[in-house]
């Protein structure tokens, strides 16, 4: 069966949004041609992926892991448009992949002001695709957290990440200065394997509504600071790794040039 790209751009607006209302203003539709073009790919799939209530949307779990397909298919898709856009007008264009809480402003900066001629563009290395984009062409070059897939890429460590625990502010815990992996045992911990979330966003509201702690790596509890979450320095948690990461082989002058600019400023 072939996938119908526009149909699944539809599901993943309404999964995003869990609202019909809202998908439907956003793609510039109306409500009930998006209603029928959402049941019409139910019944192309042979599966259920949204429980409609009359208040909200909610995913089944085939709608979950088709939402997870969606955003890497769509988004190569697009970049593959771009791709094209770009070659016809003959523009030079650089992309970076970076993962979530990771800054790679300044080397993009820096790189921006040797060549000004060349397009910059950034995209997030999501924890669900992780090196996608660097697979399906989305990105030349990522600024990665491990673990990833480093399969026929090259990969340059420069960094550790440490590992923090996210609680409540009135947690018992959060009046500890630092914790250790003993500290705890017996908490609720929010991760793959316990709870799902579609985004960081959720995670967080989780985490702040007394849901459960979360381990992270601490960029990515700074770039999601909240009043009501406080993080903590697990000292006994092994730090996760930080790299840069590109498909093997020979890169172009203008992918050397920024990985020397990356190399200096991130370990810098």
């Amino acid at each position: 069966m072939d996938l119908d790209l526009r149909k699944l751009r539809y599901f993943a607006a309404v999964a995003e949004h869990r609202h019909f209302g809202r998908a439907a203003e956003k793609l510039y539709i109306a409500q009930p041609v998006l209603s029928r073009q959402i049941k019409a790919f139910e019944q192309e799939l042979d599966c259920a992926l949204l429980v409609r209530t009359t208040r909200t949307v909610e995913l089944t779990a085939a709608g979950r892991q088709l939402y997870e397909e969606a955003q890497s298919i769509l988004a190569a898709v697009d970049a593959a448009v771009l791709r094209v856009q770009h070659a016809d007008r003959g523009a030079r264009r650089l992309v970076v992949a970076f993962s979530p809480g990771l800054r790679i402003s300044e080397a993009i900066r820096e790189f921006a002001s040797l060549h000004p001629d060349v397009e910059t563009d950034i995209v997030p290395a999501r924890w669900w695709e992780r090196d996608s984009p660097l697979r399906d062409g989305r990105a030349q070059i990522g600024y990665l957290r491990r673990p990833f897939d480093d399969t026929g890429m090259r990969t340059i460590p420069v960094g550790l990440d440490p590992k923090v625990a996210c609680m409540p502010t009135a947690h018992p815990l959060a009046s500890r200065d630092s914790l250790t992996e003993a500290d705890l045992d017996g908490e609720q911990i929010l991760d793959f394997s316990t709870r799902r979330t579609a985004s960081l966003e959720e995670k967080f509201e989780l985490i702040a509504s007394g849901q459960g702690l979360s381990v992270v790596p601490l960029s990515l509890a700074r770039a999601y600071t909240r009043p009501d979450v406080v993080h903590r320095l697990v000292t006994d948690a092994p730090a996760s790794e930080t790299c840069l990461v590109l498909p093997a082989g020979q890169p172009d002058k203008l992918l050397r040039d920024f990985l020397d600019i990356a190399l200096t400023t991130l370990r810098g």
